[in-house]
């Protein structure tokens, strides 16, 4: 498999895995554990590398966060609820049309000097294990609704944490779709795009995944979650309470979502099979109560009822954690993250042990408001809400606490809820206004 790694990933501990699991692909190579490069540096620094790689100023820029799920674990493909944060690290992307009519696409990464040629001509079979399968993949989804993509250059440039539970692939996906889109005179409304990225997992890359990542990546919006109902398909930013702030963990367990993730889908699609045979009129997981779930037990094999306890739980629990927000009962949402993570260790089993002790040392840190496991899960992130005033000195206590454990030097960062995906003006290296183009 050619991976892309990370700085602060390469001395990771991975977790062992059976030699015959499939893999996800990588994605370019990201710098986790780095303060948010301000937009005009950013944008100096693409229009650099570009040149610098293919001799002439980009014709597109692009910028698509990376997020945290804060709550609803596993709801989205569930037609669930969830809340969650675009953050401030994001992928950047610099292109334009390729000159000549040879039909290949280079590619760059300019942290890593990866470097990557794309066939247009050549799309049919996915190279097993590269992250260049997430742009194949967009661009075939493209091709299955009559857009054409011209040939094209690109560099890439990502701070998203990689293989960390913060949707680098997301970030990838929709930054790229809208220099794609761009490049090719088109435009498309959100959802569209959404789905477009969601297609590409599901049918090229092989992960059986929901649509958050890509909504959140869209639709954030600085200083505010992002409330997702995935069977309405509307979005609404909730204000995240001031005072407070998210400190991210990174458990050093490098997730691969693949066969653990799509187990976990049939697992809740077995339920709501069963499910719909006791209620009629259940068609998802969202259509069932946690007392009717309890009151069906008997009806489910042991596992499949646990698997969908924490869905069901979950769903509920979003939407009093969006009431506490509304009440400002920040203790109270707090509480329902910290039940989320209990449900993730002993229902779905998508902890690790590693982000179990992140979660149990920061329960015992002041400025402590609740912890858990964030994303797909099997490694990656832990979230923690804390009180804002004590937010550094609860980053290095963390650190100090489980190197003192474990031996392991723990990557954490401090993140703020950022704008969602939009187009960069390539020509000034000022900001643009507002939060995108939907």
């Amino acid at each position: 498999m050619i991976a892309v790694g990370s700085p602060t990933l390469e001395n990771s501990v991975t977790r062992p895995t059976r030699p015959t699991r499939p893999t996800r692909p990588t994605r370019p190579h990201q710098r986790p554990r780095m303060q948010s490069i301000h937009s005009d540096s950013m944008i100096t620094a693409l229009r650099q590398g570009f040149q610098e790689n293919f001799g002439s100023l980009p014709e597109v820029l692009s910028r698509a966060p990376g997020r945290l799920e804060i709550l609803g674990n596993h709801t989205d493909y569930n037609e669930g609820t969830v809340l969650s944060v675009a953050v401030d690290r994001a992928m950047h992307i610099a292109a334009s049309p390729a000159p000549g009519s040879s039909g290949l696409c280079r590619v760059v990464d300019l942290v890593s000097d990866s470097r990557r040629t794309i066939d247009l001509h050549s799309l049919e079979q996915p190279r097993k294990g590269d992250w260049g399968n997430y742009i194949k993949g967009l661009i075939v989804e493209l091709h299955r609704r009559e857009i054409r993509v011209p040939a094209f250059d690109a560099v890439l440039y990502g701070t998203v944490p990689l293989s960390a539970g913060m949707s680098s692939s997301a970030a990838l996906e929709m930054a790229m779709l809208l220099v794609l889109l761009k490049l090719a005179g088109v435009e498309l409304p959100w959802l569209e795009c959404a789905k477009i990225g969601q297609a590409c997992e599901n049918h090229y890359v092989g992960a059986n995944t929901g649509l958050l990542d890509q909504v959140s990546s869209l639709k954030g919006k600085k200083g505010h979650l992002i409330y997702s109902d995935f069977r309405h398909y509307t979005v609404d930013n909730v204000p995240i309470p001031q005072g407070t702030a998210f400190v991210v963990a990174n458990s050093m367990v490098k997730h691969n979502l693949t066969n653990e993730y799509n187990e976990r889908r049939e697992a809740c699609e077995e339920a709501v099979h069963i499910l719909a045979g006791a209620y009629p009129g259940v068609k998802a997981l969202r259509d069932v109560t946690v007392q009717q779930l309890h009151a069906a037990e008997k009806l489910l094999p042991p596992l499949v009822f646990r698997r969908a306890l924490h869905v069901v739980g979950e769903i509920d629990r979003v939407e009093t954690g969006r009431e506490a927000l509304r009440k400002g009962d920040i203790a109270g949402f707090g509480k329902r993250m910290q039940q989320s993570h209990q449900s993730s260790m002993e229902n779905f089993e998508n902890s690790c042990p590693e982000i179990d002790r992140l979660v149990e040392i920061g329960q015992t840190l002041p400025g402590y408001l609740g912890a858990r496991i964030s994303g797909g899960g099997f490694g990656g992130i832990s979230v923690h809400l804390v009180q804002s005033q004590d937010a550094q000195n609860y980053q290095k206590s963390l650190e100090k606490a489980d190197q003192e454990r474990c031996g392991i030097q723990t990557a954490t960062m401090l993140c703020q809820a950022d704008d969602g995906a939009r187009l960069l003006n390539c020509n000034a290296s000022v900001k643009l206004d507002g939060s995108g183009i939907f």
